[in-house]
């Protein structure tokens, strides 16, 4: 069976995606990356989607459901390398990714992950760099 590579980097867990996802796929991921964060008492999900060149209605549920769980087990995620024409295309498609962070590289996201891992009693409304 197919298998989306989980990485840990030390309480963050990278994931990217580089093929087409299907529907088993991507219940697989699921299942596997909210394990991983339960396991490993990750605090940071990094979701690396640079190597697709388009996504669609499915990819962009399941990117933001995958937020959703992430955050239900006290890890935050942030979303690497979407490309305009993936922006473009989520937003055509009435997508809201409300809730889902995203940076431009990896090194921007593990900032990111790395300031909100220090800052306590902050609320979910405050602003997030």
């Amino acid at each position: 069976m197919d298998r989306i590579p989980i990485l840990r980097m030390g309480d963050l867990l990278l994931v990217t995606i580089q093929v087409d996802m299907h529907d088993r796929l991507a219940m697989t991921l699921q299942d596997d990356l909210t394990t991983d964060i339960q396991r490993t008492s990750a605090k940071g999900v990094l979701i690396d989607i640079s190597a697709l060149d388009m996504v669609d209605s499915f990819i962009g549920r399941m990117i933001v459901n995958l937020s959703h769980m992430s955050r239900l087990l006290d890890a935050r995620t942030v979303v690497v390398g979407m490309r305009p024409a993936v922006a473009i295309t989520l937003v055509e498609l009435g997508l809201s990714m409300e809730g889902v962070d995203t940076a431009l590289d990896v090194e921007r996201s593990m900032k990111v992950l790395r300031s909100s891992s220090r800052q306590s009693g902050r609320s979910d409304g405050d602003r997030r760099d």
